[in-house]
This record gives C-alpha cells, sequence and structure tokens, in this order.
C-alpha cells in the first residue's frame, strides 16, 4: 500500500529526508510511503539477488546489485526499485551521499505487488525509458511472469517473457533462469 504524505518537497528536499524507519518515493513533489515487502516478494529479491551476482562475479564485472538505490526519474520524481544493477563509478557516485543516482543503472528489476502493478507496468516503464536505464525487468509473483523490457529508440520494446528459463537480457545474456528458481515456495 502507498500512502502519501501532504507536503511538496523539491529533490533536494528528498534527498535530505531523514526518516529510517520507512521507505518514500517522490512523485511530483509528494513523499509516497512505501510500505513493506511481503516475505515472498523480499524472497524474489533475495533469489534474484543470488542470480544476477553469482553472473557478475562469473563475468568478473565491476558491477553491484543493490537494493535501496533511488533513482531520480524526473525534477520531483525518486523511485526505488527493488534492485538496481550499477557499475562502479555509479557506486562512488553515491557512496557518501543519499543513495540516488542521476545517471541511468545499468539495469532495474521491480518485483510487483498487487497495490504497485499499475505503477510497475505503466508509469516506472514510462519514467525509467525516459531516464534511459537500457533494461527493466517486471516480475510478476501473481501471474509467475518475468518481462523484459530493452530501451530502443527511446522506448521500452517487450523482448521476453520468462516461460522456459531462457530470457532474452543485453545486460546478462548468458544468464538462465527458470520459473522455479524465482517463484517457486
Amino acid at each position: 500500500m502507498e500512502i502519501l504524505i501532504e507536503k511538496k518537497v523539491s529533490f533536494e528536499d528528498y534527498l535530505k529526508y531523514n526518516n529510517e524507519d520507512n521507505k518514500y518515493e517522490l512523485f511530483e513533489g509528494e513523499l509516497n510511503l512505501m510500505t513493506p515487502p511481503t516475505g515472498f516478494h523480499a524472497l524474489i529479491i533475495n533469489r534474484l539477488t543470488k542470480l544476477i551476482e553469482g553472473e557478475i562475479n562469473r563475468l568478473k564485472l565491476d558491477w553491484y546489485a543493490l537494493q535501496g538505490i533511488g533513482i531520480r526519474t524526473g525534477i520531483r520524481r525518486s523511485r526505488l526499485p527493488d534492485l538496481t544493477i550499477i557499475n562502479q563509478p555509479q557506486l562512488t557516485e553515491i557512496l557518501k551521499i543519499s543513495a540516488v543516482l542521476e545517471t541511468p543503472p545499468l539495469l532495474v528489476i521491480e518485483i510487483v505487488s498487487p497495490e504497485s502493478e499499475i505503477r510497475d507496468y505503466r508509469y516506472k516503464r514510462s519514467e525509467y525509458s525516459a531516464m534511459g536505464i537500457p533494461e527493466y525487468w517486471i516480475v510478476d509473483p501473481n501471474r509467475e511472469t518475468m518481462t523484459i523490457l530493452q530501451l530502443q529508440e527511446g522506448m521500452y520494446e517487450e523482448i521476453s517473457v520468462l516461460d522456459t528459463g531462457q530470457i532474452s537480457s543485453r545486460v546478462f545474456p548468458e544468464i538462465r533462469i527458470k520459473p522455479q528458481d524465482i517463484f517457486s515456495l
């Protein structure tokens, strides 16, 4: 569930906002409280993190799979993807400041929850493409699908939906992910 805090704030104020008990996204200057994920949601994030970190290590890349990293998607907008893949220069940028990227990460992943479906499939798709994020994965536990979106000429094209284990990712072209690796209990 998303709860709106009724006070317009600037992006700069958002970066300084300190509330250790809650996470917020900034949308059109409004703080939107993000509720904690379900246990299944957290389990999916954990599984994807392990799979992606395994691939990063196998390829010996200077990349990081991080949770809690914000992405500035507009003048008064900032999103908090479930998982963000960044490179070493991006990590260096945010080491000693609020962890909100102003440059496109390599990949963002959102786990769909019932209250975030429209936001994840529609609004974030639009915002992430406008920011120039090369790849966006939408993992939907309700449908047990994984949609891979790749930026082509400024818009996302749906490239592959997880079904048999082979996904089509430019960021991780050799990664193998099976539905049971993600969705089994």
